[in-house]
């Protein structure tokens, strides 16, 4: 899934060059490469930084929160997914509301460390099952906001790491709430992160406090491996090509599409 535009020229440019070096197609799904980053080998990895099977991992990026059971490295199965924005959607937003730059959670998580995370308490959407809603938390931070700058125009100046830290810190808690129920549910205790928002310092600390108190085994990806990257689209590659799972040159890109 993606851009529709950018998943044709690449798929187009690999069509070609499969066939014109007679090699297998193999067609890559974008969200269970970020989960398969995993198992990515460098020289500083050890064995005890891979996940074991079954684990739970949950995908938070710019355009996906997916909650994953994972079975094997082609077996995954979705229980829980966003409604309507996702969380990098929700940092992005609510930081063009203060007029940060694209993308704005890299900032808000820096400035997040130096602030209180309980100044300012902002809605907490009730979903039912194991899916996730982040639309409502970004009209609750508007309204807030156009309401607090009325009386003081100089509002998100004077209060701005104590926004982000409130911000950051309600969609952690989002975040961990049904994490913590699928692990419940399930029974599974390996539990990873994947996705660009990985990266965030709050949800890790998050997940490191809750690992503490449930008995978690966490699992975090190396920074470089949390933002799109060609090696996590070669890992899945190759454990698909390993399995014979190869695509026809009929193959179309998908926008939007479920594994």
């Amino acid at each position: 899934p993606g851009l529709l535009g950018s998943l044709m020229v690449g798929t187009s440019f690999a069509k070609a060059f499969a066939l014109a070096q007679d090699i297998p197609l193999v067609g890559i799904n974008h969200l269970q490469a970020h989960i398969l980053a995993h198992f990515i080998r460098d020289p500083e990895k050890k064995e005890a930084d891979i996940p074991s099977f079954p684990f739970l991992c949950l995908l938070v990026s710019g355009g996906h929160t997916q909650l994953t059971v994972v079975r094997d490295y082609l077996d995954m199965e979705i229980i829980g997914e966003t409604i309507d924005d996702a969380a990098g959607e929700a940092f992005d937003k609510c930081g063009k509301i203060m007029d940060l730059p694209y993308p704005s959670g890299p900032i808000i998580d820096h400035n997040a460390r130096k602030g209180n995370p309980h100044a300012f308490e902002f809605t907490r959407p009730k979903i039912e099952q194991l899916n996730y809603s982040f639309s409502g938390l970004k009209t609750a931070f508007l309204y807030f906001l156009r309401d607090q700058v009325k009386k003081d125009s100089r509002f998100i100046e004077n209060h701005f790491k104590d926004l982000c830290a409130s911000l950051q810190y309600t969609i952690v808690d989002i975040l961990m709430d049904k994490l913590i129920q699928a692990s419940q549910q399930t029974g599974i205790r390996e539990i990873a992160i994947a996705g660009g928002v990985s990266a965030n310092s709050g949800l890790k600390n998050g997940l490191n406090q809750a690992a503490q108190k449930y008995h978690w085994k966490v699992y975090v990806p190396k920074f470089e491996y949390t933002m799109d990257n060609a090696a996590m689209i070669a890992m899945t590659g190759y454990y698909k090509y390993l399995n014979g799972n190869y695509s026809s040159l009929d193959v179309v890109p998908q926008a939007r599409f479920r594994y």
